[in-house]
């Protein structure tokens, strides 16, 4: 598929994490000629948190991660792209089984310390032995250095590989963030929308790190959609090293974790940010905000009714100012509006007022506007304070095209 217009220029340098090793395989999965198959290997003591799709057919993998994730330590996550292994009954639970018995083995810890997942087709059962029979050689592979290897292997209908790293401080010592993550569709806030990785050499304890895992999903990865579809396997782990050798932390509201904080909202929103840039068939990479709503929940509730129409996402595609759409939207998201208050803004130009188009409205600038890559749509409701900011793509044919053969 063809690179989205909207991908960034390259792919970022990602520092080493200290306690992290990747490696990536081929097996054959779906793809043919092209790695499908990711390894992370963490050092002894790391801990984990995770949070996953809320769907109720959710996928082997994941409910086997729900099942390990209480145990808080982590030594290993094992990615398989071309497959999802959901809705593949016992046999799919007989694949991840073996999968993480292998894993185990070979790296000498406990299986529930072995994460999995996968991306791909639904209801296409994998042979039990396929992921494990390759593993020896991945592993044998292990790296500090193949960060855009290890993201591409996780791609399906992706067209770029997508990492973010960043840098904090805790204590007295300088900690690193490297994550990535791979979504194009199927994408719609209900937890995570897509497989995304994070790891940090920080020593953060596994209670800690779940409530900043959550804490920083709900403001990402939870305000992005492609197409109001959410996945039977969305999953996101976070893994902590403790390789820097801060002081561990304990507690969620110590003082010394607002600048880790800070960093892994940062990672996670640009991660979210890329998806939407990679939406299949882009060519848009739209921020809409909602402000004046009664709450917060209410102003995200309308932000993602407008995000997921495809009237207004066909509109944007077709880079055409028509307003009309996104006042019947607001309008339908089952949240309270007052026509008369209503303001809407596009590319920063008001053009609503008093339940109508403003009497000197000119559309000019925001035909301009609509031509950019980056639209921006901004709706005042004028009831209360709850605000909250999405961000969405256009809807074009691509679309269609890449979703009518994905199974071929």
């Amino acid at each position: 598929m063809a690179l989205s217009p909207l991908a960034p220029a390259a792919f970022p340098e990602l520092p080493i994490v200290a306690g992290v090793r990747l490696a990536v395989g081929q097996c054959g999965i779906k793809y043919q000629g092209r790695t499908d198959l990711m390894v992370a290997e963490l050092a002894p003591g790391t801990t984990v948190a995770g949070v996953f799709t809320r769907s109720l057919t959710a996928s082997a993998p994941v409910e086997w991660c729900r099942e390990a994730l209480p145990g808080g330590r982590a030594r290993a996550v094992v990615v398989n792209s071309g497959n999802s292994n959901a809705f593949t009954g016992h046999q799919g639970q007989a694949t991840v089984a073996a999968t993480v018995d292998a894993v185990a083995d070979l790296l000498g810890c406990a299986p529930n310390q072995v994460f999995v997942a996968s991306t791909g087709v639904i209801g296409q059962p994998m042979p039990a032995t396929l992921i494990p029979q390759h593993l020896p050689g991945v592993i044998a592979g292990l790296s500090e250095t193949v960060w855009s290897e290890a993201a591409r292997a996780i791609m399906t209908t992706d067209t770029f590989p997508k990492a973010v790293s960043r840098q904090a401080v805790i204590g007295d010592k300088t900690v690193t963030i490297n994550g990535f993550c791979k979504g194009s569709g199927m994408i719609a806030p209900d937890m995570a929308t897509m497989l995304g990785f994070v790891f940090t050499d920080a020593a953060i304890e596994a209670p800690v790190l779940q409530k900043l895992l959550s804490d920083a999903t709900e403001r990402s990865f939870n305000c992005v959609t492609v197409d109001g579809d959410t996945s039977t396997s969305d999953t996101v782990l976070l893994f902590a090293t403790g390789v820097a050798g801060n002081k561990p932390v304990a507690k969620v509201g110590a003082e010394r974790l607002r600048d880790f904080r800070r960093a892994l909202d940062e990672v996670m929103l640009d991660l979210a940010q890329l998806i939407a840039r990679d939406g299949e068939g882009a060519t848009k990479f739209v921020t809409l905000t909602v402000a004046g709503a009664e709450s917060r929940k209410a102003a995200k509730r309308i932000a993602l009714t407008v995000a997921n129409s495809p009237l207004v996402k066909t509109a944007i595609a077709g880079e055409d100012a028509n307003w009309g759409r996104i006042v019947a939207a607001v309008g339908r998201a089952g949240e309270k509006a007052d026509r008369d208050r209503l303001q809407i803004f596009m590319g920063g130009v008001q053009v609503t007022a008093d339940g109508a188009a403003l009497p000197d409205y000119d559309e000019t600038p925001v035909a301009a506007h609509m031509k950019g890559q980056n639209i921006d749509i901004r709706i005042e409701l004028g009831l209360g304070k709850g605000a909250a900011t999405v961000w969405t793509c256009d809807l074009t044919h691509g679309y269609i095209d890449i979703n009518g053969s994905y199974r071929s």
